[in-house]
């Protein structure tokens, strides 16, 4: 088992006022070498977002984006005529495919909203753009793996061009489980929203992140009551 430690402050930070972020992996102004991706994980951002502000229309193609919202609600608005609003507990993903322009702003004009701005490498390019967005039930991640996105339609959460599965866990403390790696050769990169846990035999406090690799299972066990997102992914692709 390799693993590589991420503690929270070592994460790229960038106050642009209506805009707080911090970055797990280089984005933007912020270049670390080491730090370009882990795998397909290519974006892991943690961003605050004043009220009545946001991302304005803007261009991607070739990627596949997922949005978790922690706080607050979020209002997405895309050229191909979609249009969510979500919150937490829901998961939002668009693969950008051949080309998309969006926007992801605050819906509320007085209240912040926390979300995770998470992109990933796709596995096939130039797809059709596709937009989805669901909810989850916060008893079916309690003290266990609730599956949020898979590389299939069929399967539980929204799904991506890309052998990658992801879930969150409301662990009690002193809850442990064992995660299973669903393919052999994937990574996982687990990040802690709240709380403290040891993973593989790390101990990670909040917004602390963990990629574990060469291995097909290991330990999560919360050390205080916890959440965790946790980002399975292909090492090679």
């Amino acid at each position: 088992m390799q693993t590589t430690f991420h503690p929270a402050s070592s994460r790229g930070h960038a106050n642009h006022g209506w805009l707080n972020s911090y970055h797990t992996f280089s984005f933007a102004g912020y270049h670390n070498p080491e730090r370009m991706h882990f795998g397909a994980l290519r974006v892991l951002n943690d961003d605050t977002v004043a009220g009545g502000m946001g991302f304005g229309t803007h261009p991607h193609d070739n990627m596949e984006i997922i949005s978790i919202p922690l706080s607050g609600t979020l209002e997405h608005r895309d050229n191909a005529g979609n249009h969510g609003i979500i919150r937490s507990g829901d998961v939002q993903m668009m693969s950008a495919g051949t080309g998309i322009a969006h926007s992801e702003k605050n819906h509320s004009r007085s209240e912040e909203v926390q979300f995770l701005q998470i992109w990933m490498f796709p596995n096939k390019r130039n797809v059709q753009p596709r937009y989805d967005q669901q909810s989850f039930r916060a008893e079916e991640r309690h003290n266990q793996f609730q599956q949020v996105l898979s590389p299939s339609p069929d399967d539980a959460g929204v799904w991506v061009h890309q052998d990658a599965w992801f879930h969150l866990a409301d662990f009690d403390a002193g809850h442990a489980a064992q995660y299973e790696v669903k393919k052999a050769g994937n990574g996982v990169y687990v990040f802690v929203l709240e709380g403290a846990a040891t993973v593989a035999g790390q101990t990670l406090g909040r917004r602390d992140g963990l990629g574990i690799e060469d291995t097909d299972a290991f330990e999560v066990r919360a050390d205080a009551n916890a959440r965790l997102l946790l980002m399975e992914v292909p090492m090679s692709f």
